[in-house]
């Protein structure tokens, strides 16, 4: 498969990468639209005419970003939902009210680097939150993604995936000590593997999905992170930080195109060891075989 490139690169932005793209009549959710990218990401596909849905845990934060999303684009097709992805009652309830077709599910909500902790089930909490919500959120969207006859899911990853692998026979640290990082890693290289499993599964319903690295941005996704950084050439703003989500999710360019991972808005490399820079993708999170056994795996967790 020959590798994807656009004429966009680290420096767009996501208002940039839509421009001249009308998603009229297309309706969107954004998990995590709240913060950070998820923001500019919501605020991109507003500014194309989609309808937003905006999928947060704290509603009040999201109808302020709401209000200043349709003040900006003028889109008054602008909603809020609760949605916490940690919890298995939330998922059900977001996914019981949708109602109608889905054309863009943006899995845009995570952590990183979280102190030990975990969710009711014993699921460590940076697997639950970034991936298992995610994959839980999307089953039950199935059939609206579906309805939609061609629909994008975009799993926003992180270069964090050339930490770990997901590590079957101890997903939730239950032998291992725990590492935050390796947790996050490890999330995130599920996130990948997502997006290689449901384009399999759902290619023939209409259904692809993308996994992305959005760049290193400033946001309160960091709060955990204490004094690691990354240098400040390489950091973006939130609305370049956005730009490789809305290109997945809207680009003519990613029309039929599936189960890959993407930076600065082109398709990534695979690297076969972790580079300095942390660019590039690991074999391990594109896997078919790995994709198929978390498939598995998250269906007996969620069981």
């Amino acid at each position: 498969m020959a590798q994807i490139t656009t004429p966009f690169g680290r420096h767009s932005t996501a208002a940039e990468v839509v421009e001249g793209n009308n998603l009229s009549g297309k309706r969107a959710i954004v998990t995590g639209a709240a913060s950070g990218i998820g923001i500019e990401t919501a605020r991109a596909l507003a500014q194309t005419g989609a309808e937003v849905t905006l999928a947060v845990r704290n509603t009040a934060a999201g109808a302020t970003t709401a209000a200043d999303i349709t003040t900006t684009t003028g889109n008054e097709n602008i909603h809020v939902a609760p949605l916490d992805l940690a919890d298995q009652a939330s998922i059900a309830a977001f996914i019981a009210a949708w109602y109608g077709p889905l054309h863009i599910l943006v899995n845009n909500a995570g952590v990183m680097a979280l102190p030990e902790q975990y969710t009711p089930e014993g699921w460590e909490m940076q697997f639950a939150t970034n991936y298992l919500g995610h994959f839980a959120l999307a089953l039950g969207l199935h059939d609206a993604l579906a309805e939609a006859g061609a629909a994008r899911i975009v799993s926003v990853s992180s270069s964090g995936h050339l930490l770990s692998p997901v590590v079957f026979d101890d997903i939730h640290f239950a032998f291992r000590p725990y590492d935050p990082w390796l947790a996050y890693g490890q999330s995130k290289t599920a996130s990948i593997l997502f997006a290689v499993g449901a384009t399999v599964r759902w290619f023939r319903d209409g259904i692809t999905a993308n996994a992305l690295m959005p760049g290193a941005i400033a946001t309160n996704l960091q709060r955990h992170v204490g004094s690691i950084q990354t240098p400040p050439e390489r950091q973006k703003t939130p609305a370049q930080g956005a730009a490789t989500s809305v290109l997945l999710a809207t680009s003519p360019l990613l029309e039929g195109i599936g189960g890959r991972y993407f930076e600065d808005c082109n398709e990534a490399a695979i690297v076969t060891r972790r580079t300095k820079d942390y660019t590039g993708v690991a074999p391990y999170a594109l896997n078919p075989e790995n994709a198929d056994r978390l498939w598995a795996e998250s269906l007996l967790m969620l069981a």
